[in-house]
């Protein structure tokens, strides 16, 4: 792939961030793609963003979900690159930031060393973890109607927004990640619910995943960094005025206003 067809993808989703319009699927436009191209794609933006001021503060998970997958027509996760401008842990989101957010409950990783090379085990995440907390992850994808492919959402940062963090953390020996349970409320009522094994079994093996893929683009997960591990469950649509509360066993309560 020409590096001119990079920069013309790169520079389309670009723009629809900036202009919050969305754009037909890369995939329909070129359905000859590959996953490379597209993880090329998503970081040609990440180096504009950074050499625009921004400061990478972790990275997402996605396509965590054995239905998502299926859906997808893939048999492994994506990832995305977090930036410190998408922390919105204050609870507060402003939902015209966005073109079509949704919501999702998982666990946040923040480490405290590096995790890097390619034979990165559950048990050296957990060696490799300062603390856990609940929290959501705000999704948005520019391309229309949410129709993507796999090529297509990673392009598009795995369909980043943004992210709140919850505020009780606990070390990774003080919680059976695959045992956490959660009740996500919309405004008030209970619209989904799941639980830690519907993250590839545990959190942990999809942390270990996102390092070893890294690797193969020489990229490694930093200490002080938060990682979205995956969604516990589907993710609600969200709009201004919706109010989300997730009921972490362990973790307490997490809170978003879209305001």
């Amino acid at each position: 792939m020409k590096d001119s067809r990079i920069v013309k993808y790169a520079d389309l989703l670009n723009q629809s961030a900036k202009s919050r319009d969305a754009i037909a699927p890369l995939t329909k436009a070129d359905a000859s793609l590959s996953v490379d191209d597209a993880y090329a794609i998503q970081l040609y933006n990440v180096e504009r963003m950074v050499r625009q001021g921004e400061v990478i503060s972790g990275k997402k998970i996605g396509l965590t979900s054995q239905g998502i997958q299926q859906q997808l027509g893939v048999n492994e996760p994506d990832y995305g690159h977090l930036f410190k401008s998408m922390d919105y842990s204050s609870g507060t989101v402003p939902a015209n930031a966005f073109l079509q957010p949704k919501i999702e409950a998982e666990i946040a990783f923040v480490l405290k060393e590096d995790l890097a090379g390619d034979n990165i085990t559950p048990e050296d995440v957990k060696k490799a973890t300062d603390y856990v907390v609940g929290a959501f992850e705000i999704v948005d994808s520019r391309i229309e109607n949410w129709n993507i492919k796999l090529v297509d959402t990673i392009s598009d940062n795995a369909s980043s927004g943004c992210y709140v963090l919850g505020t009780k953390e606990l070390t990774i020996d003080q919680v059976s990640l695959p045992d956490v349970t959660m009740q996500l409320y919309k405004n008030g009522v209970l619209v989904e619910e799941g639980n830690g094994s519907a993250v590839l079994g545990d959190p942990c093996i999809s942390v270990a995943w996102l390092a070893n893929r890294l690797y193969h683009y020489g990229v490694t997960l930093k200490k002080g960094e938060v990682i979205l591990s995956g969604a516990f469950s589907a993710a609600p649509m969200a709009a201004k005025g919706d109010i989300f509360e997730a009921d972490f066993s362990s973790f307490g309560k997490v809170a978003a206003a879209f305001v």
